[in-house]
């Protein structure tokens, strides 16, 4: 169970090496990290790369591990450099999580050491390739697999059967908060098709800063353009510009969104092409792409950032949905 799901990239030939190098060492590790049980105290040490990660690792944990979170809010996942502290806090760790598809390509050298050591696990091992977007552009999958929520749900699964497997004294407990934060999920899910499906078919376009909402695209029915590619390494050109303005003028599109971990000067350039040509366009507000909102906020959990994100387009382009969101617990600077 414990292998690396990463495609290789032609444009990042280092991260290939990295990450092929993890798949070799979790499989030959795997028979002697999954042989031995967790004899220590609880909570155990569990540390996950992103919140979207982390999250699920708390919702199926539960008092029994305490989880740390390496790449905070608001920071972006694909540029990541892990600082000395990080690597002291996996090494510390009893358990680790990714999301892997090259997401955190600037840690595969840290997790190759760590899975010498400790269980290292991919939360997206058990996506198909027929399931996978692959981005030519890249020549690797999309990881923004959390934008899909049934997607997504395939990665509480692993974490439910690796933890079972880790601390098998709680297999029964991990198993039931599984299914408890799946029914959520499933909750969530329903609130997003329902939502998307009540915007205007000609509006239902979503325009972002880059390419992190295929998946979200792909299950709920809405066309959407990044600006950059799937990674933020990419740059967007002048031609790329020139290209979305002119679909926002001749499709008479309203809002573009910005993203809380990707810089607004692209989207910027945006609005400003059009209006040049003639055609307003507004910020229809901030969507949460590769990281999660504020740690202690609503918006800080995965089942908000969704909330979030699907009130914000749906509401910016004419849909349907209550201005709290699902359960009404959005924040009302949202």
């Amino acid at each position: 169970m414990k292998r690396c799901c990463d495609s290789s990239p032609q444009r990042h030939p280092r991260g290939f090496i990295l990450v092929s190098a993890l798949f070799i060492v979790i499989t030959w590790t795997g028979s002697t990290l999954g042989a031995a049980s967790y004899e220590g105290p609880y909570p155990y040490r569990a540390a996950a790369t992103v919140g979207m990660v982390a999250d699920i690792v708390k919702a199926v944990a539960g008092k029994s591990g305490e989880v740390s979170q390496i790449i905070g809010s608001g920071l972006d996942p694909h540029v990541y450099t892990p600082t000395r502290g990080d690597v002291a806090v996996l090494f510390k760790s009893h358990i680790i999580f990714y999301a892997g598809l090259l997401l955190e390509g600037q840690m595969a050298d840290v997790l190759v050491k760590v899975a010498k050591r400790q269980p290292v696990y991919a939360v997206t091992e058990l996506l198909q390739n027929d399931y996978l977007i692959h981005d030519a552009a890249s020549n690797h999958s999309d990881p923004h697999v959390w934008m899909d929520v049934k997607g997504w749900m395939k990665a509480v699964e692993v974490v439910a059967k690796a933890l079972a497997e880790f601390d098998p004294a709680h297999a029964a407990l991990y198993r039931q908060n599984a299914e408890s934060y799946l029914e959520r999920l499933n909750e969530l899910d329903d609130y997003a098709r329902r939502s998307i499906a009540s915007i205007p078919e000609g509006q239902r376009i979503l325009i972002t800063a880059h390419d992190a909402f295929t998946y979200m695209g792909r299950a709920y029915d809405i066309e959407v353009v990044g600006i950059q590619g799937i990674s933020t390494e990419s740059e967007a050109g002048l031609k790329d510009i020139n290209r979305i303005v002119d679909m926002l003028v001749s499709k008479q599109i309203s809002a573009v969104f910005v993203e809380s971990s990707v810089s607004e000067k692209n989207v910027k350039a945006l609005i400003e092409g059009a209006a040049s040509r003639g055609h307003q366009v507004q910020i229809g507000g901030e969507l949460f792409s590769d990281a999660m909102g504020r740690p202690g906020t609503y918006e800080g959990t995965y089942i908000g950032m969704i909330d979030h994100n699907i009130t914000t387009i749906t509401r910016a382009l004419g849909g349907d949905a209550p201005e709290g969101g699902m359960q009404g617990k959005l924040s009302p600077a949202h």
